[in-house]
């Protein structure tokens, strides 16, 4: 453990001291987010912090492969990985610069994906009714898919001030528990793994930049980040599913069957229940699944009457019920668990809905005062002449 939590104080440390140097950056090349309706922010506001977070990660990468207990790690996958990171930054920082076409920036997240399922990191089980992929090709196009895909649901739920660089620390922090405790279950001599080394990176990035990021935010973390969080997100999550092929036998006495699926799902409910909801919104208006618009979760939040703070605060809660709850899952009885959990949420949906609901128990009091008035007034008021 003390080795993943000092790479995550490195990774963190780094993009702590990268991203002001990425700031002065996008400062003086003018690299700015626009001002447009549909943004929060009222002021531009230099991006270009997730090439920090990025460059971050690949320097911690390289000082990890110095570390005998994290050697065995260090093969063809993660150097896979790592073409990838390189990949996701440089088409990340082009779209910050010239504000790429949507099918230019689509193809580089499918070369992205495509190299990590070349070097190896492929969906080799779907742990649903386990179901074995057997056919590469096959194997090839679900990893894109769900890495393209989890890429995508991040750059979607990255509106607000901190919220995907915070949702990335609470869902990566309950992924990395859950993979760090399985591996030591599997063989307790050598738990090093890919997928725990990968959200350790994950969240150290996310931490030495959300001091930036947080609102008011200083510096956005334009495309390379949102970007680079959904790459390592899914590759960490595929990467436990590779694993399950050679595993299964003795993984499945310790582990529920189910929770490489669902953990994943969890974790991510938030970006992918918004990307689900901005498709169908875009696709009902006969628009590109693409294009960009104000109707994400996070927008309806503030126009319902939360703050800014208040409502990227509110998403972190539902990140973490929802997360910790399905690591919760594995360890503890589902009874008591589920228990929790629903309670949490039900306080979680009121929570939500406190604007709304305090918004109208405010007009159907004003309504009734308006009645009440009308009622005390005099019905037929008298004339001069009396009559």
């Amino acid at each position: 453990m003390m080795v993943y939590l000092a790479v995550v104080g490195v990774t963190a440390l780094l993009s702590f001291v990268l991203t002001p140097m990425a700031r002065m950056l996008g400062v003086r090349a003018r690299v700015y987010t626009p001002t447009r309706k549909r943004d929060m922010h009222r002021e531009p506001i230099p991006k270009l912090g997730g090439a920090a977070m990025a460059i971050a990660v690949i320097i911690a990468m390289g000082l990890g492969s110095l570390v005998p207990f994290l050697s065995g790690i260090y093969q063809a996958p993660m150097l896979g990985v790592l073409a990838a990171i390189v990949v996701v930054m440089i088409m990340g920082v082009a779209d910050d610069l010239w504000d790429l076409h949507w099918m230019i920036k689509f193809a580089g997240q499918v070369v992205a994906a495509g190299i990590v399922a070349g070097a190896g990191i492929r969906v080799e089980a779907m742990p649903v009714g386990w179901i074995h992929v057997d056919n590469e090709f096959a194997q090839l196009l679900i990893t894109i898919f769900v890495i393209v895909l989890t890429i995508n649901a991040f750059n979607f739920i990255d509106g607000l001030d901190g919220l995907a660089a915070g949702v990335a620390v609470i869902g990566g922090s309950a992924f990395f528990l859950y993979t760090y405790l399985l591996t030591r279950t599997i063989n307790a001599y050598d738990y090093s793994n890919l997928a725990t080394l990968l959200t350790a990176l994950l969240i150290g990035a996310c931490i030495g930049f959300v001091p930036f990021n947080f609102h008011p935010a200083k510096i956005f973390m334009g495309e390379v980040g949102a970007q680079l969080i959904g790459l390592l997100m899914a590759t960490a999550a595929v990467a436990v599913t590779a694993d399950l092929g050679a595993l299964e036998g003795f993984r499945f006495r310790n582990v529920p069957a189910y929770m490489p699926i669902i953990l994943p799902l969890a974790v991510m409910v938030l970006p992918l229940l918004d990307l689900v909801m901005a498709v169908l919104r875009r696709t009902a208006r006969r628009s590109s699944p693409f294009s960009a618009d104000r109707g994400h979760i996070h927008h309806k939040l503030v126009d319902g009457g939360y703050t800014h703070r208040q409502a990227v605060l509110l998403l972190y809660l539902w990140s973490f019920v929802i997360g910790y709850g399905a690591v919760l899952l594995t360890y503890f009885p589902a009874e008591i668990v589920i228990s929790v959990v629903v309670l949490a949420m039900a306080l979680l949906v009121l929570l939500t809905l406190r604007p709304w609901i305090t918004r109208r128990a405010y007009y159907r009091k004003l309504n009734k005062m308006r009645a009440a008035k009308a009622d005390q007034r005099p019905a037929n008021r008298p004339t001069e002449n009396g009559e």
